[in-house]
């Protein structure tokens, strides 16, 4: 019985990834659990401030836009100082303001306006983290296995920040409203401890031998003189606007189309990170068995599947099982991106071109989600997901050839 603890350990985070990417693993697994009840007690604690709903979606704006407007210069920092004092610091920022939060509700202050200018602080905190962290991985892992480790940070971010906590932090926002953020920031204060104990090599740090616009602009040359990951982020780009004009109407998809109650609408989030799993448990053997490129190639396609499946089934069993699906090609494609990218760019630029990538993800999503809305109001609830189908398809024929491409400077 003394052994179960070693083997599960073993099995999860193996010895040859090293004792740095098991704390790293460990940091990001708390992490996210802190977040993953943040995930429901956050927008039950701002409906429980106001019903306007103009006011209940500037929540999520707030949370969102700091990825779009600092990606770049998050990135930009990743590759200027110590990028493992860049989390801790960050993570600590976070810690303070889920304080203020607090104290804030304690004091019974705490209003809507209050929250959201918290929210976009914490957001920026976060652009700022996750741009270091990103770039920690390649550091402390060897090539070969970037692959495996990758797969097992989503794995740990799919299991604690989808599946198992969100419930956990609405059961706590009905014990009391303050419980689940103090928990996030115990949560983030020990994800900042655990992330102090990872070795990295030393890095010299390049803040003050240029300038801020230069490093930007050093970081996007490299981008766009460099092909396969040229493509790969005009791909996210692209297929996140086909995929957020679906999605930005995904909730009345749901209740008009499939005949779905709040309940079941639920499902639809459950389906997709019970695929997630599915696919990240299988990543290693994918990629021992078949080509990077391959591997891209499939992915889009099931997406574009996807996008048809919906589009023509009204039956919501249908529906759940083709998300099932396109949950394990979300988390394959986003591993396997994310591995193409840390085998690729090299690490004096990895930030910035990681800054841009993550730019892409969240600009593809804000230009897509009012195209759905307008497509939705003018050819009926299916018509966004007519739109992504056909969007996809012709994406997947004019790149088809060039999925090998990209991931060829990444092969082992």
């Amino acid at each position: 019985m003394r052994l179960l603890p070693t083997r599960l350990i073993e099995t999860l985070a193996p010895a040859r990834l090293g004792r740095s990417f098991r704390f790293l693993l460990a940091a990001s697994t708390i992490d996210n659990a802190g977040d993953g009840i943040v995930l429901a007690a956050g927008p039950l604690l701002v409906a429980s401030l106001t019903k306007d709903p103009f006011l209940v979606s500037l929540a999520l704006f707030a949370e969102t836009t700091p990825f779009l407007v600092f990606g770049l210069f998050g990135g930009v920092a990743a590759d200027r100082f110590d990028r493992r004092r860049m989390v801790i610091l960050a993570n600590l920022a976070r810690v303070a303001l889920f304080a203020l939060l607090v104290a804030s509700i304690v004091t019974n202050v705490v209003s809507i306006g209050l929250v959201l200018v918290i929210l976009f602080a914490i957001g920026t905190a976060e652009v700022m983290a996750d741009s270091a962290s990103s770039t920690l991985l390649p550091s402390i892992v060897e090539r070969a296995d970037l692959g495996i480790a990758n797969a097992r940070s989503s794995a740990s971010m799919l299991l604690t920040n989808q599946l198992l906590f969100p419930p956990v932090g609405a059961f706590l926002f009905a014990v009391d409203r303050i419980v689940p953020f103090a928990t996030n920031a115990i949560a983030v204060l020990a994800s900042a401890i655990l992330v102090a104990r990872v070795v990295t090599p030393v890095r010299d740090e390049r803040a003050g031998r240029s300038s801020v616009v230069a490093d930007l602009k050093e970081g996007l040359s490299w981008l766009m003189a460099h092909p396969p990951m040229r493509t790969l982020t005009l791909t996210i780009l692209t297929f996140n606007i086909t995929y957020g004009a679906a999605w930005s109407v995904l909730v009345l998809y749901a209740t008009q189309r499939l005949g779905m109650d709040e309940v079941g609408f639920g499902l639809i989030t459950t389906a997709i990170a019970v695929g997630g799993v599915i696919g990240t448990a299988s990543y290693a053997r994918l990629e021992r068995r078949f080509h990077l490129g391959d591997i891209m190639r499939v992915g889009l396609v099931i997406e574009t599947v996807t996008h048809l499946v919906l589009a023509v089934t009204t039956s919501a069993l249908v529906a759940l099982a083709m998300l099932v699906v396109f949950g394990a090609h979300a988390f394959v494609w986003g591993t396997t991106s994310t591995v193409v990218r840390q085998r690729s760019v090299p690490d004096e630029v990895m930030g910035r071109v990681g800054g841009v990538y993550r730019v892409a993800i969240q600009g593809g999503i804000v230009i897509g989600t009012p195209i759905g809305g307008l497509v939705a109001t003018a050819a009926g609830i299916t018509g966004p997901f007519w739109f992504a189908f056909v969007g996809s398809a012709i994406l997947v024929a004019v790149l088809w050839r060039e999925f090998p491409k990209i991931a060829h400077d990444a092969e082992v």
